[in-house]
């Protein structure tokens, strides 16, 4: 449930993402690191429960 929220917080800070960086041309530090740590969280999640190459849980972080 966690990530499902995350990954549409993602899919809309890429839409507001793309709007920013075609008016200004560079992309807020920011939204790129909310990006980038949900990205990495779904990885994590993923080697957890899917792949199962890790026994750690995924703590609910988005930093490394």
């Amino acid at each position: 449930m966690v990530l499902i929220i995350l990954a549409i917080g993602a899919i809309l800070a890429a839409i507001a993402a793309w709007f920013v960086i075609l008016f200004t041309g560079r992309m807020p530090r920011g939204l790129f690191d909310y990006m980038v740590g949900v990205l990495r969280y779904s990885l994590r999640v993923e080697a957890y429960a899917f792949v199962l190459t890790t026994d750690v849980y995924p703590p609910f972080s988005l930093k490394e």
